[in-house]
């Protein structure tokens, strides 16, 4: 399944490269790879350059919608990061570190959702979060 299949955005706020595991309404795993190149490195300066903490967030937010759209009543719908309840950050992350985002649903209902994200970086957590999300039909 290609992330493309199940999120809306496109290059370059696209932050996932691969999903790696989903079970619809459950549970999504994705992975990136962050490199050199990416957008938010242009304006830092080559020995400070760490990714900013609100992509972090994006990154489990749009894990979390994977999660969301992987359902078949929810495909196609929209669905809006509807806030952060809490975030710790534990580490940065620099060019050539490879992420692996999991978010796990916690509850469910009508347009609602909330969920539990971590992201870790060779077997280390770097941030975890409690995300709600908003679907709109």
């Amino acid at each position: 399944m290609e992330v493309t299949d199940l999120i809306p955005q496109r290059f370059p706020l696209q932050l996932l490269d691969r999903i790696v595991a989903v079970q619809p309404g459950v549970s999504a795993t994705a992975e990136k790879l962050v490199t050199i190149n990416e957008w938010f490195f242009q304006s830092q300066t080559l020995t400070g350059r760490t990714m900013i903490r609100p992509v972090l967030l994006e990154i489990l937010a749009q894990t979390g919608v994977v999660a969301l759209l992987s359902m078949p009543e929810h495909h196609g719908n929209n669905v809006f990061f509807g806030g952060i309840r809490q975030a710790d950050f534990k580490t940065d992350v620099r060019p050539g570190d490879r992420l692996e985002a999991m978010v796990t649903l916690t509850k469910l209902r009508r347009q609602i959702g909330t969920g539990h994200g971590v992201i870790t970086c060779a077997g280390r957590e770097v941030v975890s979060a409690d995300l709600t999300f908003v679907m709109q039909a």
